[in-house]
């Protein structure tokens, strides 16, 4: 099994099964949440925190891009939201996030989202376009460190929701506490949400 598909792709192929109670897949041959919790949190760091997201207006482009592209793929897409935005003199009225739509072994489908405060006076065209974020109940998880050693926070995730027995939406968010134009990307903290029922 391809090192990927236990961190996120494992996540949404337990997500995929929303209508019933999650069972991480290798669960039994992965420490369990409580003992897992990632040890490069700081105190404070959300971990299965529950909270509501609120919509929020956004301008977004719809990717797809295989693991081994994921950030450079993710960064170029930030990089095209933020070019529009400035041709359109509006700033970002929040953090950068990718909503991931679905994954698997090979690689993700996303919609790269930037939040507004008003939508643009000229209606974006192109792969650009203009939406709402997804709201409601969350469980939020912060990650601390590279983008790669993400995998690592996605199984922590997958075993808190199996051991809460806990139902998940087919859907998560990572939301970006840096700006990816800029920051290191080993040292990276990043929000994920996770909306549950």
């Amino acid at each position: 099994m391809p090192r990927r598909l236990l961190g996120r792709a494992a996540l949404f192929a337990m997500l995929a099964l929303a209508s019933l109670p999650l069972r991480a897949q290798d669960a039994e041959h992965a420490p369990r949440a409580d003992q897992n919790v990632p040890g490069d949190l700081k105190p404070g760091d959300a971990f299965g925190e529950p909270m509501t997201l609120p919509e929020k207006t956004i301008v977004y482009v719809k990717g797809s891009a295989t693991w081994d592209e994921a950030f450079p793929t993710l960064v170029s897409a930030f990089k095209t939201l933020n070019q529009y935005l400035e041709k359109q003199g509006i700033k970002p009225a929040g953090a950068a996030m990718t909503i991931y739509t679905s994954t698997d072994d090979r690689g993700f489908s996303f919609n790269a989202a930037l939040p507004v405060a008003q939508p643009p006076k000229e209606p974006p065209s192109g792969d650009i376009a203009l939406g709402k974020s997804p709201s409601g109940k969350v469980l939020k998880f912060v990650h601390r460190g590279s983008y790669d050693a993400m995998d690592s926070t996605y199984e922590a995730i997958a075993n808190y929701l199996d051991d809460k027995q806990l139902e998940a939406k087919n859907l998560f968010i990572e939301e970006y506490a840096s700006d990816l134009e800029k920051v290191d990307p080993d040292h990276l903290v990043v929000n994920i949400y996770v909306p549950v029922n």
